[in-house]
Formats: C-alpha cells, structure tokens, sequence
C-alpha cells in the first residue's frame, strides 16, 4: 500500500462513517473523501442538511484500510488485500471501542463487510437501504449502509440502488443520533464536537 496514511480529524462523535481506503488524492490532501467519491458522498448527506464541513467536524471518519492500496491494471482503485485488511484491522477496531458510536455507516462492499460479518457475499440490494443492529467490537449499534460513491459505480444511479439509497439516507435522516448531531432548525442543539 502506498503512504501516507488518511486520517480524519480527532472528534468525540455519536457517528462512525467507515470507507474502504483512500484514493491516490487523498493523501496527497490529507484527508478522507476528499476527490470525486468524497464529492458525491458529501453531495448524498448535504440533502440532509449537512455541509461537508459539518460532517467532517462532527462525524469521525474511518477507513478500512489507511493508505492508498494503488491501481488496478485495468483501471479504478486495487480493493485491498486480507492481508492488507487484517494489518489494519487494529486501528478500526480501538477506533470503535473507544467512541462506541451510536451510528455506523459503512459505505461500500468493503466497509459493509467489515461491519456487518456474513454480508461479503450478499448483493448491496440486501444491506442499503435497512437499519442493522449488530454488535460492533463489544457494543451494540445501529448500521446504515451505503453504496460506494465511487465515479466508476452505477449501482446507485439506477433501480433498485436509486430506490434504496433514497430509503438508506432517509433512515440517517431520521435515526437519533444524526438528528442530535445534525439538529434541524428548532431542535434541541446538543451537538458534540
């Protein structure tokens, strides 16, 4: 894999977000979802009323694996190996023991896996678009997949994924520990940062 690793910013947040890895620009800025995926992801929970800023802020972002895993041959980003995955498994899973979040959003197959064990064979239309409870590293939490945002994905821009994003963001939406992180005007504002 090729360095450095991406990190997002320290925060004390009731919401884990999980990607697979970063891509090659990511760690040339420094920060997750930063390119084109991170524009459509970011575009997807802006509808719910969250800037990019916000979420980044207020919402602690994770990965699968921290480095870029390279390209493929044939063009589109390498998914990282078992080996590559168990190496980084460690950081994932002090990450979610010490923020024990309310709220888990895998976005793509890879962080779906990771997260909801038994999934990695199962088509996306079974997991995006449903709240999970699952145990996640000794604690109980709710799951909300998404798909990839990935430019190179089709998935979510045609039926069923269309349909099932559109049900999977309106699950955040209305899941407790997004309206406390993301109060809606008039709401109660105990937001932790």
């Amino acid at each position: 894999m090729i360095g450095p690793p991406v990190l997002g910013s320290p925060a004390a947040a009731r919401i884990l977000l999980i990607g697979q890895a970063p891509g090659p620009k990511e760690g040339e800025l420094g920060r997750p979802f930063a390119w084109t995926a991170g524009r459509t992801l970011f575009n997807w929970l802006g509808q719910l009323g969250a800037s990019e800023a916000e979420v980044r802020e207020r919402v602690y972002l994770a990965a699968v694996c921290r480095c870029f895993p390279g390209k493929k041959p044939r063009g589109g980003d390498r998914v990282p190996t078992r080996d590559e995955i168990a190496a980084c498994s460690q950081w994932l899973a002090a990450e979610a023991a010490i923020l024990r979040p309310e709220l888990v959003i895998p976005v793509g197959r890879l962080a779906i896996a990771s997260v909801l064990p038994g999934s990695s064979g199962r088509r996306l239309d079974d997991v995006v678009g449903r709240l999970i409870r699952t145990e996640l590293y000794g604690a109980m939490t709710d799951v909300v997949a998404l798909p990839h945002p990935s430019g190179l994905s089709t998935w979510f821009k045609v039926e069923p994924g269309k349909t099932l994003l559109g049900g999977a963001l309106s699950l955040l939406d209305a899941h407790p520990a997004w309206r406390t992180t993301f109060p809606r005007a008039g709401e109660a504002n105990d937001v932790v940062s």
